[in-house]
């Protein structure tokens, strides 16, 4: 079994050593003992940081991810919040392209000015309701049929 020290372990993984320290706190990783000072880990410790960073990067919270390690350290998927995660990647992806659309079209459009464009008006009143950028939710309903 090989060993890292916490700095030949955050050097690799690309973190800080507090970092590390606070995974440890929060169960995320577990070191092996320490040589002198210093925290020691299983060289398999990149792997879980892996797992982690791929976690984070996909939008979970470190509780979320501490929820996928089973107590034995393994990987425990749950489907379903994959799933859920999945689709909120998804509408945040489609709001992103419709922001991007949008900037893209203001910058090239030869209105003299954007208010007198029709496309940037569909802009404007798509963001106010909500349907680009997620500030607000559009009522299921329409206000003049709701009473």
């Amino acid at each position: 079994m090989r060993s890292l020290d916490i700095a030949e372990v955050a050097r690799q993984a690309g973190v800080p050593a507090s970092t590390l320290r606070y995974y440890e706190e929060k169960g995320l990783i577990v070191s092996i003992g320490r040589r002198g000072m210093r925290r020691v880990f299983d060289a398999g410790v990149l792997e879980r940081l892996a797992l982690i960073a791929l976690g984070r990067a996909a939008g979970f919270s470190l509780d979320d991810i501490a929820q996928m390690f089973s107590p034995q350290g393994q990987p425990r998927i749950d489907r379903q919040m994959l799933a859920a995660k999945a689709d909120e990647l998804d509408r945040t992806i489609r709001k992103l392209t419709a922001m991007r659309d949008g900037l893209r079209h203001a910058a090239v459009c030869p209105a003299p000015s954007h208010m007198e464009c029709p496309t940037f008006q569909r802009i404007v009143r798509a963001a106010s309701t909500g349907a680009i950028g997620g500030r607000r939710e559009r009522p299921a309903v329409p206000p003049a049929k709701a009473r």
